[in-house]
């Protein structure tokens, strides 16, 4: 007695129809558009994004290379002849600028400005942000709720009115009077931004921390606020470029004497031509700045933006 082999194909299998050779079905067409699609993902969009990039940083580099070049050449040829003539590069620009008092004095005083801007602005807004996240107080949504109002209040709104308040009080014109203006309208969205990262953290956590004996402020300092540092990495560098390339509170509350470096800047406009050969290395200092902040925080900004986005 023989019984049939394991390996025999089924009955009606030569019934079958081949259709593995047919190119012209959805299932081919489907695989064809899929390879097309896995080649475009590769090097071509590399080379696209490569090219998207080079136009994008291309006023920079123009900036950069104008400020390498003296006064006569940036008026007679455009910055790429820089890459024909490379022997027209000098840095005689960049050694009368550090010499220049006004913008010496401006990028000191753009420091002054910018940086207790935001330290105030991360330090107040974290603490109101764990408030408003884990503490009870009488009417703390309502309170939020017009916190999140004041984010849609425009700069340009309040220009007058906090102009004749800070007359009245003696900080017009002043950096003290600049410094609060930024805090004020830093905050809204300082408290709004790390309430709600504060807000993911598990109560779990910060349970067993007060099990533990922990009070509010060594609560806030020891368990809030290393798991809120992406939060507050980006809330810094926003303040940070907000204040630095802010020229328009700066032309009005700033003094006079000694203005940040984009009134500053400004001031070196003549009527009938540039003072290119100050404003081309100028700018571009005033730009390296705040994209070395940026760079030095880049991972902690990305952590920032990207939290709560996925589970």
């Amino acid at each position: 007695m023989t019984t049939p082999s394991a390996t025999a194909p089924p009955a009606g299998a030569d019934d079958a129809p081949d259709t593995g050779t047919d190119t012209g079905t959805p299932k081919a067409r489907r695989s064809l558009s899929a390879r097309i699609a896995a080649r475009a993902g590769g090097g071509v969009m590399r080379v696209v994004l490569v090219l998207v990039a080079l136009f994008w940083l291309m006023p920079t580099i123009g900036l950069l290379l104008s400020s390498l070049r003296s006064p006569d050449r940036i008026a007679a040829t455009g910055w790429w002849k820089v890459f024909t003539v490379p022997s027209q590069l000098t840095f005689d620009n960049y050694s009368r600028l550090l010499h220049n008092s006004t913008i010496t004095d401006s990028l000191f005083s753009t420091i002054m400005i910018t940086v207790p801007s935001t330290v105030l602005v991360v330090v107040i807004g974290s603490l109101a942000g764990y408030a408003f996240a884990w503490m009870e107080f009488p009417g703390r949504d309502w309170w939020f709720l017009v916190v999140v109002g004041l984010l849609v209040v425009p700069v340009q709104v309040a220009l007058i009115p906090v102009s004749k308040l800070f007359g009245t009080v003696g900080i017009f014109e002043t950096t003290f009077g600049v410094i609060i203006f930024h805090t004020a309208f830093g905050l809204p969205f300082a408290i709004f931004l790390l309430r709600n990262f504060f807000a993911e953290i598990p109560r779990e956590l910060l349970e067993a921390a007060r099990l533990d004996g922990a009070g509010e402020i060594r609560l806030f300092t020891r368990v809030v606020m290393p798991l809120g540092g992406p939060a507050i990495a980006s809330l810094g560098i926003f303040q940070f470029l907000w204040v630095w390339n802010d020229m328009l509170v700066a032309l009005i509350f700033a003094d006079s004497g000694s203005p940040p470096i984009t009134v500053a800047l400004q001031q070196q406009v003549r009527q009938f031509g540039n003072n290119i050969d100050v404003l081309a290395p100028g700018a571009f200092v005033s730009m390296v700045i705040p994209l070395a902040v940026f760079f030095a925080f880049q991972r902690q900004f990305v952590s920032g933006v990207m939290a709560g986005a996925v589970k």
